[in-house]
Parts: structure tokens; C-alpha cells; sequence
């Protein structure tokens, strides 16, 4: 449901009409407003965020209110004017006593790697993850020596009797002294040729580092991977931020819902999408009758990114070394929510994991969630590994659930990779690695069970909404919470899968992307995902990520082979 826009705050006695919180705002001939990063926007998701963890966050709410102080904005990233300068300071005091408050449910919900490992179970529990919050333990590579996706390598040694775990930092911040080494980052053009293909007029450079022996099974599943991704990503991106209501409206309009197709304008009556119009930024690339490849998307460019991560530093990557390839290679104005709040940090000169918390309402939304696939694809048949991975991804913008979710989705990816689970058993694989008592594993755990018990999948929806209503649309745990329902509720099939991803709304072009990644792999190959979906994007992806444009879903494949076959 739509929230209804934030109203005007009061202006003060004597305070300029326009300007909120009293002084006026810098006079201009027209306003930026960066999205997702105005003070007065921040407290009031803050004070959200402080409500869903349980922090009495009392007298900050009334001294924001009592100062003219309004709710955050329900869907845009900004509110259309500027506060005035006394309103931006109390906003900025109330954000830092905010993050000051103690968290009740801190204990149950840690973000430090070694007490959510402490989480994990010992022994496998039972058949259904609803049935017990103590889900089956997460299955290792070093359980398995035959695994011929990971040569040996070495790990941490763990408490007395405790099976091995991945390789993980004390903190965030500096590699262990037994991680792979770093490779110098090669020339921007330099990632094609690791597939022996040529970036467009250029000659390929040497490789950066030694090929190795990719499976080719897994190199299918890796491509059907990246074009289920991109399928879900660019069916979702029309009706992003577009309440469940218009979803429902504009799909039965064009005779397309249950959702089975493209979103399409033909044969939808103009006063219906005057009423709901599609998404500005999306409607000229991502609807039937003009999507031309894939076009570029948060949600597409994180997987580069993470893909460039390994290729410059392999798996012993760090947090920090995240955060400089931010600097390096993603454009400020291509980072959202947490992101942009933890690379506005890191220009203020804070470190990590500090870059996480400082004033940043985000770090429990879905950002860190599109991150992990890259972690999951690279560590096929080994969720413990993958999750591990993804923490410290994650480490770098969000904290919480918010990492959680990132965890989760890491490790149902990698299970789903090895070729040999079905989505129920990938599913089981995620939720072994989330803190068993936290909200993320509550979320995942009734998606499950709310997909298990209903045939209409309209009403798996409806309950879904009824719960996490109040959540914001892009926060982790309404979205984690529909991924699993949807994959759930296809049962394998791509089609069903992603449509039902995007058809529950919220942050439609992230969850059909999540959800597509997952269904690609269980699909096998590109080749069995049906040609509607895969002709459109023509094998090719537009970004922004330097010496990606243009690439095909078949070059990214063999490139992420190649990581996941590097010791």
C-alpha cells in the first residue's frame, strides 16, 4: 500500500515560508537534493529503524516533532525542499544520540563474524527449516575434499571438536596472514581478455593472473545465473516504487496477471497509467516493446563489482579493499541508500566498520543482498564459505539484518551452484548461516512456510504485506521475505519464479533479480530459460562499472568460472 506523502512540517514563528526548522534555506536557482542523504530525511528513517529494533527512541521522536520535524519520505529518496539550518542541526544531534541508544535485540542479531558463526548449529537439524529455528548447519568445502570447485586451502583453526571453518578476519580491516595473495589491478580493458575475447578495438593484454580449469557445467549454470539476474532485475525496474495495488491494476490491464510476461503499455487505457505511470527513470528501456539488451541497474552493477573484487584480489579480499574499489570505480551518483551513505563516509575519512553505522538509517535495508551473489556463484556447493565472503562485503555499509540477508543469500546461491540441490534444499542452505533468533531468519522462515500454504500466490502476497507492511519498501526483511515465498512457491520453474519475485512488489527490480539468479542456476543452462525472456537483452549489458559495457552474459559466465576455480 501507498504511503501517503510526508506533510509540510511546521514553520516556525518568524521562520521564511518554504523553510522549515526556522532560517532560510540557501537562496538558488534550483535545488539538487541529493537522494539519501538530507539530515532531515535521515532522522526520520532513523527513528523508523529505532522502532523496528526495538530502541526507545521516545524523547528523540518528541524533540523532533516539537521542532517541526516530519516522518522521511515514503518512497523517493528525498524531500522536495531543504529544512533550515536549526532543523538540520537537531537532525544531525538526534541521529548520533539515536545511534547511542542500546539495541535490545543486539544478542540475538550480531553483525561481528565471530559471534554470528557462533549461531551455527553443530549437527544437522531437522528436514524443514519452519519446523525448528535452529536450521541444518551449512555444509563446507572442507567436508568435502572430492569438491572440484576448491583446491584445499588453508583455514582457522576453530574451537576443540569444531568441524573447519572459512578463512575470516579477527575484524574488519587487514587480510589474515594465510589469505591468497593480492594480484596488482590490471588495466581496465584487462578483464576481457580473460576469456581470450577482446574488448572492442583494443588488443588484449596479458592475463592478470593464471587461468585455470573452469567445469563447463558450471560455466552454463554461471551464464544462466547472470541472465536470470539481469531477466528479473529488467522485469522489475518498470513498477519499482509503484504500490502492490497499481502492480496488481496495471498487469490485469494488459491482460498479463497472473504476471507471466513483460510489462506492456499497449492495451492499457491511459488514464490508468496517468494514475500509476511507470517508473521515469525505466519506462524507455524496460518495458515489451523497447527493452535492447540490459539496461544498466544497481543491481547489476554491484555483481561487477564483486566480480572485479575477486579478479583484483582474490578471495582473501578485505573490507578496506572494497572500499577503495568504490572509490575507484563506482561513480557516487550509482550508489544508493547504505551505499552512498558509506561512501559519503569514507570521504569524510572514516574507516570500516564504522563507514557501516555512522548515521546511516540504510544498514538493515537490501543493499548488501544485491551484493552477494558474486560470493555465492564463486564458492559453488560451499554456503559457509560464500557467506563468509559476503560478510565482509557487507561489513563495509550495513550491519544487522541487513547483513543477514546478505549471508542468506550468499549461501542459497552457493548451494544452488553445485549443480546438485533443488530450490527447497538452497533455501535450507541460506537460512543455516542467519542467526537462527533474528528477525532476517523469522522473515525467511514464514515466507517458507506462508508459500507452503496457500495455491494463490496473490494471497502468499497479501499475507506477506499484512506483516511487513510497516517495513520501508527497501528494507531487507519484507523483501528477503518475498524472495523465498516466490522461489518457494515456483518450486524450480524460472518463469514462476521471477514473477512472482516482481509481482509482490516493494523493491521489484532487486527481489525479480535475486530470485531470477537462484532460478537461473537451478535451471541449468541459458538454454532452458525461455527465449521471451533471454532474446530481449541480446546478450548485453549496459554499465557504467569501467570495461564492462556491453559485455555478454557469456563472457561474465566464463569470467566468474575462472574466480571460482582461483584457490
Amino acid at each position: 500500500m501507498r504511503r501517503p506523502p510526508a506533510p509540510p512540517a511546521p514553520v516556525p514563528p518568524g521562520a521564511p515560508a518554504g523553510t522549515p526548522g526556522g532560517g532560510a534555506a540557501p537562496a538558488c536557482a534550483e535545488l539538487v537534493r541529493l537522494t539519501w542523504a538530507q539530515p532531515e530525511d535521515l532522522v526520520g528513517h532513523e527513528l523508523r529503524q529505532a522502532a523496528e529494533d526495538g530502541r526507545d527512541a521516545g524523547p528523540q521522536l518528541r524533540a523532533w516533532r516539537a521542532a517541526g520535524g516530519g516522518p522521511a519520505p515514503a518512497r523517493s529518496g528525498a524531500s522536495p525542499a531543504p529544512a533550515g539550518p536549526q532543523l538540520r542541526a537537531l537532525a544531525t544531534r538526534l541521529l548520533d544520540e539515536l545511534a547511542a541508544l542500546p539495541v535490545p535485540s543486539a544478542a540475538d542479531e550480531p553483525t561481528a563474524w565471530p559471534a554470528i558463526r557462533a549461531t551455527w548449529p553443530r549437527a544437522a537439524g531437522p528436514e524443514s527449516p519452519e519446523a525448528d529455528p535452529r536450521p541444518p548447519g551449512p555444509a563446507s568445502c572442507t567436508d568435502r575434499p572430492d569438491s572440484p570447485y576448491h583446491p584445499p586451502r588453508t583455514t582457522r583453526p576453530g574451537p576443540p571438536g569444531s568441524s573447519p571453518a572459512p578463512p575470516a578476519p579477527d575484524a574488519v580491516g587487514p587480510a589474515p596472514a594465510d589469505a591468497a595473495p593480492r594480484t596488482r589491478p590490471e588495466p581496465a580493458r584487462a578483464r576481457w581478455a580473460v576469456s581470450g575475447e577482446a574488448a572492442p578495438g583494443t588488443v588484449p593484454p596479458a592475463p592478470p593472473h593464471t587461468p585455470y580449469s573452469v567445469d563447463p557445467a558450471l560455466c552454463a549454470r554461471l551464464e544462466a545465473a547472470w541472465l536470470g539476474r539481469a531477466v528479473g532485475c529488467v522485469l522489475g525496474k518498470p513498477v519499482e516504487k509503484l504500490p502492490l495495488p497499481a502492480i496488481r491494476a496495471l498487469g490485469r490491464a494488459a491482460g498479463n496477471w497472473p504476471l507471466d510476461d513483460w510489462f506492456t503499455a499497449r492495451g492499457v487505457p491511459p488514464e490508468l497509467l496517468a494514475a500509476h505511470p511507470w517508473n521515469r527513470r525505466s519506462a524507455a528501456t524496460s518495458l515489451a516493446e523497447n527493452i535492447d539488451g540490459a539496461p544498466e541497474d544497481d543491481d547489476l552493477d554491484h555483481p561487477l563489482l564483486g566480480l572485479l573484487l575477486l579478479q583484483r584480489h582474490g578471495r582473501g579480499f578485505t573490507t578496506a579493499d572494497l572500499a577503495r574499489l568504490w572509490l575507484d570505480e563506482l561513480p557516487a551518483g550509482r550508489a544508493f541508500t547504505a551505499e552512498r551513505i558509506a561512501y559519503r563516509n569514507l570521504l569524510l575519512g572514516l574507516e570500516p566498520p564504522v563507514t557501516a553505522t555512522h548515521r546511516n538509517p540504510f544498514r538493515e535495508w537490501i543493499g548488501a543482498l544485491i551484493r552477494a551473489d558474486v560470493h555465492g556463484w564463486t564458492n559453488p556447493g560451499d554456503p559457509a564459505a560464500a557467506a563468509e565472503q559476503a560478510w565482509r562485503d557487507a561489513s563495509l555499509s550495513h550491519t544487522a539484518g541487513g547483513v543477514h540477508a546478505a549471508l542468506f543469500a550468499a549461501a542459497a546461491i552457493a548451494e544452488a551452484a553445485s549443480g546438485r540441490a533443488d530450490v527447497h534444499g538452497a533455501l535450507r542452505a541460506g537460512l543455516a548461516v542467519v542467526p537462527p533468533r533474528s528477525r532476517l531468519a523469522g522473515a525467511v522462515r514464514f515466507g517458507i512456510s506462508t508459500a507452503r500454504g496457500e495455491k494463490d500466490f496473490d494471497r502468499v502476497v497479501d499475507r506477506l504485506h499484512a506483516r511487513y507492511g510497516g517495513y520501508h519498501w527497501v528494507h531487507a526483511l519484507p523483501n528477503t521475505a518475498l524472495i523465498v515465498a516466490a522461489l518457494t512457491h515456483a518450486d524450480g520453474d524460472f518463469t514462476h519464479s521471477v514473477c512472482r519475485a516482481v509481482s509482490g512488489g516493494w523493491d521489484t527490480d532487486s527481489n525479480g533479480a535475486t530470485a531470477g539468479s537462484v532460478a537461473g542456476l537451478l535451471a541449468g543452462s541459458a538454454d532452458r530459460i525461455p527465449d521471451r525472456w533471454t532474446a530481449p537483452l541480446r546478450n548485453r549489458l549496459a554499465t557504467t562499472v569501467a570495461g564492462f559495457d556491453g559485455v555478454g552474459f557469456d563472457t561474465l559466465a566464463r569470467l566468474t568460472a575462472q574466480e571460482a576455480a582461483r584457490p
